[in-house]
């Protein structure tokens, strides 16, 4: 069964990264195969959580772009480098493909590639005079027979006995590196034994002699006996070669299995060629890829939690298949070519949906996945104190509190004060702790949340964090820029914002005094409060 990946939003809260987690371990209970994962660095308070409840952080998910591992390749299509050159072209032609790597035979290790055309090419104009390969490999090239073996391998160079017997005796000089082609000649023969030379090759289907017979088994001598005659045999001969004879080793473009398709692309678009070899971490070679692959490809299946907005997602999310979408904020830009199972409730957090979830499939829910369910309702609703608190966020919590065995004020406070210290964090990490982007008309916006119980520690700083914030705006684009410092126990939120966008703020919350580091009292929701504010305004 297909792996099912479950996120929240780039740069995760709590409620974000425990109702991927809780709603994978719904729907592995449920029969299918799930896996939580998360966009971007936990923040304190979910490590808090996740540490406090023994849960183990998801694994990091930067991209779901289609990559070489999602496309069905020619895997396992590759030969070993002591392959034939007559075995490598019989597979190219009963598998339909052109290129194919070769690899060494024990580290599976990409050596290089060989084509029809290197094929062709050593044919017609390769070294024909030598022979490098093993004794199998004669026997299938030449359709022979084994009289004796020796050696394993055979390497030396080819003559052929068309001379006449005087020039043979007398000119060509025979070697232990000689392997020799003949037709029935005793005294060739007789002399070729006598020089001990590496191998000999009977045409036309011979008989030996048990006299030379014996005499070339004493002298180790190589004897391979075939039907076909001296002609055809100097012909097929030379397709006993080894494929690693003939390889290319020099400017092999390759790729590896979790290169993204774009690159693959791109590169191809350059290089021009139509195969690839494909690696594995190891550099083992698992494949071939052909142009025509890529476009047979299975997409990566997605569940989206906590957001529904393109912007607010992974890099690559329209190359994957949504398949369902939990979520407690407006519905949001995300679209689907199919149906999907899309959940969608105004209550203050996600994991109150999957709390709803868990009693209508009637599903247990253990006490570690109660008490990040509960972190992450308590994380959203401020501990009840949220405008976008509801009456089933608050069921929610008692029965989740009861079963994680915890006082969930007691414990929200807890979480809180892993939150709010600063101490150890730079400017940049504490604006994007909780930061979600959003588009509204033509304008670019970037809302920033922080949680604290001591404020002094951003007053004494605040002219840092107000030129970071214009910075961040002229860099990436940002019309409007605002961070948010909520104190929850006086319940409001301290604003700091770019400068250009000072007007926009100051109607958004009707305060024409507002300058920066204004405290809003009551202000202490992004979704109902701050979101909604500025976009009433750009709206008009």
């Amino acid at each position: 069964m297909k792996k099912t990946f479950i996120f929240g939003h780039q740069k995760p809260d709590t409620d974000s990264i425990t109702s991927a987690i809780a709603f994978s371990y719904l729907k592995n209970q449920l029969g299918e195969n799930t896996e939580p994962r998360a966009l971007g660095s936990l923040n304190k308070e979910s490590l808090f959580a996740l540490d406090y409840f023994n849960i183990k952080e998801p694994k990091r998910l930067d991209s779901v772009r289609l990559q070489v591992k999602d496309v069905h390749y020619l895997k396992n299509h590759f030969i070993n480098r002591h392959f034939s050159i007559l075995d490598t072209f019989n597979y190219m032609m009963n598998n339909l493909i052109t290129t194919l790597p070769v690899i060494d035979t024990k580290t599976k290790k990409l050596l290089g590639i060989v084509s029809m055309k290197d094929i062709a090419r050593d044919q017609i104009s390769g070294n024909i005079n030598t022979l490098n390969t093993s004794y199998d490999n004669i026997l299938v090239a030449i359709n022979g027979e084994e009289i004796l073996r020796f050696d394993e391998e055979i390497k030396g160079n080819i003559k052929i006995a068309s001379y006449s017997k005087a020039t043979i005796l007398n000119d060509v000089k025979f070697d232990h590196e000689t392997i020799l082609l003949m037709g029935n000649r005793y005294n060739v023969l007789e002399h070729a034994i006598d020089q001990k030379i590496l191998c000999i090759i009977m045409t036309g289907n011979e008989p030996i002699s048990e006299e030379l017979l014996k005499k070339a088994k004493k002298n180790k001598i190589n004897l391979i006996r075939t039907e076909s005659d001296t002609f055809l045999s100097s012909k097929h001969i030379g397709l006993s070669n080894y494929i690693s004879t003939i390889l290319n080793n020099k400017d092999v473009v390759s790729f590896h299995e979790d290169d993204t398709l774009d690159y693959v692309k791109r590169t191809a678009s350059e290089v021009k060629y139509s195969n690839y070899p494909i690696i594995n971490d190891e550099d083992e070679c698992l494949g071939v890829l052909r142009l025509g692959d890529m476009d047979d490809v299975e997409r990566k299946q997605c569940i989206l939690v906590d957001h529904n907005e393109y912007e607010q997602s992974v890099d690559g999310l329209n190359q994957a298949d949504i398949v369902e979408i939990i979520d407690h904020h407006k519905i949001g830009s995300i679209g689907t070519n199919a149906p999907i199972n899309f959940r969608n409730m105004p209550l203050g957090s996600t994991n109150t949906i999957l709390y709803l979830m868990y009693k209508e499939h009637h599903i247990e829910i253990p006490k570690s996945i109660a008490g990040i369910m509960l972190s992450g309702i308590l994380s959203d609703t401020l501990i009840l104190k949220s405008p976008t608190s509801t009456k089933m966020d608050e069921e929610a919590i008692k029965v989740l509190s009861k079963i994680a065995e915890v006082d969930y004020e007691e414990y929200g406070m807890k979480m809180f004060k892993a939150a709010s210290s600063l101490e150890g964090m730079t400017k940049e990490q504490v604006l994007y702790s909780d930061f979600k982007n959003f588009h509204m008309n033509d304008f670019v916006v970037g809302i920033g949340q922080v949680l604290t119980l001591d404020i002094d520690q951003i007053k004494q700083v605040e002219e840092e964090y107000i030129t970071l914030l214009d910075q961040e705006a002229e860099n990436k684009g940002y019309d409007v820029v605002g961070l948010f410092i909520t104190d929850i126990i006086n319940q409001g939120s301290y604003i700091y914002f770019n400068h250009s966008s000072k007007d926009i703020w100051r109607k958004s919350f009707h305060m024409n005094d507002l300058e920066e580091g204004t405290f809003i009292e009551g202000c202490i929701s992004r979704k109902k409060q701050m979101v909604p504010a500025i976009m009433k305004v750009l709206d008009k």
